[in-house]
């Protein structure tokens, strides 16, 4: 009997560290050739410096800077603190204007 219930979780927990697996590189080649690079260039959403956030703003600056992601960040904001090389982010003081552009 004991050697059937360890067999029967082994299977069980084999078919659940089956569905945590990932895909093949040739799966995600085609989201990340439609992504572009995906690398944030903060340089290149410098013009945003000085100007008031907004959503408009916000999406100008992500693709200027070719980023996959972007946020406003302001002065009392809880943020994550891992880096991520492909999102661009918009410091702003209490009053919504634009800082800071740098990436992570």
């Amino acid at each position: 009997m004991p050697w059937k219930l360890a067999s029967l979780g082994t299977l069980l927990a084999v078919a659940m560290l089956a569905g945590c697996s990932t895909t093949t590189e040739s799966a995600k080649a085609p989201a990340a050739a439609e992504a572009g690079h995906g690398r944030c260039e903060a340089k290149a959403a410098e013009f945003a410096l000085g100007k008031k956030a907004s959503p408009e703003l916000l999406e100008q600056a992500r693709t200027r800077s070719g980023s996959q992601t972007a946020r406003v960040l302001t002065p009392n904001d809880m943020m994550t603190l891992e880096y991520r090389s492909d999102r661009l982010n918009l410091n702003t003081d209490a009053n919504l204007v634009i800082t800071r552009v740098n990436c992570g």
